[in-house]
């Protein structure tokens, strides 16, 4: 990782405290706290598997921190893991020796992740009862796992999550779509092999719902084609659609088509999840850093969702309330907050939620001193950019304003990354080798 921060009087505090929360969330270090492997006996969390019992020992997975997690994987099993293969977002692969890393387009599915997971799926069909078979998967999987229905094609699933990405939908309302347009997703990756499964997770979910992290390849799913065909319609886009995924969704709610895995299935009860990390993970690192450093500190407790613009505005108001409440006027404080906000996207902008964040933190705090507001991207990449988040402070509007940089308009077109690229407000970190949502941070001194 490469952090690299805006020039601000607050970098050195900050490179601290962003630092102690990637690290937190680094996956390599987070697998190696939860499994170990003693003789033939691999204990995973708190379950133990005999190894002696097993023929092989297969491992997949996906995701943006899918690389990093077989590095780990690769240390605590060495000769006893016998193939491997993950996929990951181009740009996000770490070297592995008996793990191969392949790479695929993320957030809009391409063909490399077609025939990716088309080779993923060859090789978990080829397994028996008498093997082990350990999913590595972590945000992104969605996207890095495309295995579209019969009838829908690669194009189909394109055109929809191009359409979900932009009309505002929370990450589970699109999984849900995605999950009944898939071959692998709602647990259809367990229908697809006979291998006993442990998977592995690192949740970029708030509440760290299983079915909802990489849409659930091997998780139950209570969701059904009403609520996928109802996200569509919610959002006004059922008729924006291709006319092949609205015609499968339909045949669906019909019961023509076989419905994802569900709750109590028998199949069910051969995987074993384990969550080796989580955003709360991260903000409780940073938490405690920022209390190391002598700041009154306030870890949210709920996570921050919703229209980036308007959560920005929440976060904004609470620093207020801190900056001039009784006793603490001159009281030096960090507010840590995490979750994943949504941008309702109109026009042709390039940015993302984080971007998006921050633009509209500067205006909240605009003219206090020494104030800055930090959204990043725990992966490393704001939406289709190539940052990871953006740094703004008390003094960044007044800035705009004298560079002739229309911020307002930015926000309003959501083309925030080339206004913050004028303003040098861009954190940059490159891939983290992690995915757990994101990091927002008030900060006074």
């Amino acid at each position: 990782m490469r952090l690299r921060l805006p020039s601000s009087p607050a970098r050195p505090l900050l490179r601290k405290l962003l630092t102690a929360g990637l690290t937190a969330a680094d996956p390599y270090l987070a697998l190696l706290k939860s499994v170990s492997l003693d003789g033939a006996s691999l204990r995973v969390g708190r379950r133990t598997f005999e190894l002696s019992r097993i023929r092989r020992v297969i491992a997949v997975g996906a995701g943006k921190a899918s690389a990093r997690m077989a590095q780990a994987l690769e240390i605590v099993l060495e000769e006893r893991l016998d193939d491997g293969l993950v996929i990951v977002k181009t740009g996000h692969t770490f070297p592995t020796r008996r793990t191969t890393v392949l790479e695929a387009g993320h957030p809009i599915p391409n063909r490399a992740g077609l025939v990716a997971t088309q080779r993923l799926l060859r090789l978990v069909q080829s397994l028996t009862p008498q093997d082990l078979l350990i999913v590595l998967l972590s945000g992104g999987a969605s996207s890095l796992l495309p295995a579209p229905v019969s009838g829908v094609t690669l194009s189909d699933k394109q055109r929809t999550t191009k359409l979900l990405l932009r009309c505002g939908a929370t990450i589970n309302e699109i999984n849900i779509v995605r999950k009944h347009l898939s071959l692998i997703k709602g647990g259809r990756l367990v229908a697809s092999t006979r291998a006993r499964i442990i998977t592995l997770v690192l949740s970029d979910v708030i509440g760290d719902d299983l079915g909802s992290i990489g849409s659930g390849p091997t998780a139950a799913d209570p969701s059904t084609f009403a609520e996928a065909i109802a996200v569509l319609q919610r959002y006004k886009i059922l008729t924006a659609v291709p006319p092949a995924v609205r015609r499968y969704l339909l045949r669906g709610q019909q019961g023509d088509v076989p419905e994802t895995l569900k709750p109590g299935s028998p199949r069910e009860r051969s995987v074993y999840h384990h969550l080796i990390g989580s955003n709360r993970i991260m903000l409780e690192a940073v938490a405690r850093a920022a209390r190391k450093e002598g700041l009154f500190t306030d870890l949210l407790s709920s996570p921050i969702t919703g229209e980036a613009r308007v959560a920005a505005k929440r976060l904004g108001d609470l620093g207020k309330e801190l900056r001039t409440g009784q006793g603490r006027a001159r009281r030096r404080f960090c507010v840590v907050g995490g979750g994943e906000t949504t941008v309702t996207v109109t026009g042709q902008g390039v940015g993302g939620r984080a971007q998006e964040f921050a633009a509209a933190a500067a205006f909240e705090i605009s003219g206090l001193s020494n104030t800055w507001v930090v959204a990043l991207g725990s992966d490393g990449t704001d939406g289709p950019t190539d940052v990871a988040g953006a740094l703004v402070s008390g003094e960044t509007v007044s800035r705009a304003n004298r560079l002739k940089v229309d911020l307002h308009a930015s926000l309003k077109r959501h083309n925030t990354y080339p206004a913050l690229k004028k303003l040098g407000c861009h954190i940059h970190t490159g891939p983290t080798g992690t995915n757990v949502n994101d990091l927002y941070l008030i900060l006074q001194l």
